[in-house]
Order: C-alpha cells, then sequence, then structure tokens
C-alpha cells in the first residue's frame, strides 16, 4: 500500500499534471470571463436586430418550447474559447520553437569520426584521442 502512494504521489507531482490541473483552474476562470462577454455584451447586440432578449428567443412546436437563443449564445461561447485557445496554443508553439541561430548551431557537427578506430572524436583534433593516430 505504501509504494501505491509513493507512485501515486510521484505521478500527481509530476510537471505535466500540475500544468494540467493549472490549465483546467485557468480554463474555468476565463469561461466565466468569456460567458459573461457574450450574455452581456454579444448577446444583446444581437438581440437588438431581433428585437429581443437573445437569450430568451425560443419556438414551440408540439407544445415543446425549444430554446434555440440560449443554443446561439453557446455556440457563441465555443466559437470564442476555441478561438482564443488556439491563439494562445500557436503563440506557445513559437516560443518554444528554437530559433534560427540555434537551429544552425544544433546542425552544426562538433564531433567527426576517426577513420582508423571509428571513435568519436572533436572536430579539430589533430590526433585521435583514443588510438592516438595522426588525423589530417
Amino acid at each position: 500500500m505504501k509504494k501505491f502512494f509513493e507512485e501515486f504521489k510521484a505521478f500527481a507531482l509530476r510537471g505535466n499534471v500540475m500544468d494540467l490541473a493549472v490549465g483546467v483552474i485557468i480554463g474555468g476562470a476565463f469561461q466565466s470571463i468569456v460567458t459573461s462577454l457574450v450574455n452581456d455584451i454579444i448577446s444583446p447586440l444581437i438581440g437588438s436586430f431581433a428585437q429581443a432578449d437573445f437569450t430568451s428567443l425560443t419556438v414551440t412546436i408540439n407544445g415543446v418550447e425549444l430554446g434555440y437563443g440560449a443554443f446561439i449564445t453557446s455556440v457563441i461561447n465555443f466559437i470564442i474559447m476555441a478561438f482564443v485557445i488556439f491563439t494562445l496554443v500557436k503563440i506557445l508553439n513559437r516560443l518554444s520553437r528554437p530559433t534560427k541561430k540555434e537551429q544552425q548551431t544544433e546542425s552544426t557537427p562538433t564531433t567527426k569520426i576517426c577513420p582508423y578506430c571509428k571513435s568519436e572524436i572533436a572536430l579539430d583534433a589533430t590526433r585521435c584521442p583514443h588510438c592516438t593516430s595522426e588525423l589530417k
């Protein structure tokens, strides 16, 4: 049982899990901001064209009232959230991408292979440290 809790602790305190938890908490807080934006600003503007409160737009079919205004509000919330998340991921990917200078540094070889013993040696070496052969 003690090993189980140690494994769980290692899992729960790993970086990815903590990042996910922070992301969920911030996402929940951000959702309330987006909901307020849609309900208090966007829906009234769209509702002004329909001459009604946008969220209260309904249609009755066979005695059942369908609230399509509330559904459209939810779709607008989703589109705004998806756009913001897409933008954030795009920015984070751009920031985590190596710069051109870093890419050049990574692609420039710093070692070579000794033609005699096939060991990896420094690029500017004149003698192999493994087999002591003179290099051209």
